[in-house]
């Protein structure tokens, strides 16, 4: 199973991409749906208040993933 460990936000700061342990930088929208499939662990899928699927950090102090580093 892979863990994500570093984010790239855009100008705005909404996570665009992610990369894994494994060296893997994905999507936002590949993170989701390989979180829903199992393949990657450590996060969790929770429904935004506009109904949307998001992703949380399983991490207690950082579920908005804020203090991962930057893949750049």
């Amino acid at each position: 199973m892979e863990e994500i460990i570093k984010v790239q936000r855009n100008y705005d700061g909404e996570i665009i991409n992610f990369q894994t342990n494994s060296g893997r930088i994905i999507s936002y929208r590949k993170a989701l749906l390989e979180a829903e499939e199992g393949i990657i662990q450590g996060v969790s899928i929770v429904e935004n208040n506009v109904g949307e699927s998001e992703l949380t950090s399983n991490i207690m102090e950082d579920p908005t993933f804020s203090s991962y580093p930057p893949i750049f």
